[in-house]
């Protein structure tokens, strides 16, 4: 049985003092892990449901063949096949991993880079020190890397380091706590329609790029994201919330570029 509170990790960053505490629920008995940024809540793993939809909802949006395909004839049955490992997706935010976890659990994701700013984030999971560790770092698909998300994202060399102008199927994003409320002045820029078109060069034809947000839908970011994406939605994720004894929401935006 683990103690009621331990700080598994403090360092000083750039973006501030990061910290990785373990506290024993009570109600539950079970271990939450939990991260602070300074004095701010960057995430819990009680509540895992928004950035498990992050995942789910913008993958969801990639069809599993051409919709515009003539239908073949039904083969007499055999067992299903399971999808083609396919897709190439981009995760920008590392945090505890659950949306880069969701992103293995798909077979048609063939790769998965996952980007994040801070070195000590990814020591924590190359080390095991967090549940979802060794799950991300042992899955050949997967490939963690340090960066600055946003400022790749603005760059014509794109997302991965080692390959410039790569394009891929999906970029998922969880980082800052909304498009209004930054964790760094630097990060607004890409909630614009400059900055979005930007993203959007990283991505193939009929590419999605999906975003994760704790406030509610806003109308002036749906807006902004229909300027720049033919099809875009704001999808509520409702999740029961034990600390407040009620039900919380998150808000995963979703969009798609031409096919």
């Amino acid at each position: 049985m683990s103690a009621r509170f331990e700080e598994i990790d403090w360092r000083p960053t750039a973006m501030g003092d990061i910290s990785l505490r373990r506290r024993r629920d009570p109600a539950s008995g079970t271990d939450v892990y939990e991260v602070k940024l300074g004095d701010e809540f960057l995430m819990s793993s009680l509540f895992t449901a928004g950035e498990i939809a992050l995942t789910e909802l913008g993958l969801a949006e990639l069809p599993d063949a051409d919709p515009e395909a003539e239908p073949e004839a039904e083969p007499e049955a055999e067992p299903e096949a399971e999808p083609e490992a396919e897709l190439d997706v981009v995760v920008g935010g590392l945090g505890l991993g659950y949306t880069a976890v969701a992103a293995l659990d798909d077979p048609r994701v063939r790769s998965l880079t996952v980007i994040d700013t801070l070195a000590e984030v990814i020591d924590w999971h190359r080390r095991g020190l967090v549940p979802l560790g060794a799950r991300l770092s042992s899955d050949p698909r997967c490939r963690l890397v340090q960066g600055d998300f946003f400022a790749m994202a603005a760059d014509s060399r794109g997302l991965d380091p080692e390959e410039p102008g790569r394009r891929f199927h999906a970029v998922l994003l969880d980082v800052d706590h909304s498009p209004r409320h930054v964790l760094h002045p630097r990060h607004a820029a890409l909630y614009q329609p400059a900055g979005l078109r930007a993203l959007a060069e990283h991505l193939h034809p009929g590419g999605v790029f999906a975003l994760w947000s704790n406030d509610p839908p806003d109308e002036q970011f749906t807006s902004v994201l229909a300027e720049v994406f033919p099809r875009s939605a704001a999808h509520v994720v409702d999740f029961d919330n034990p600390l407040q004894g009620g039900t919380s929401t998150n808000t995963v935006y979703v969009a798609r570029t031409e096919p």
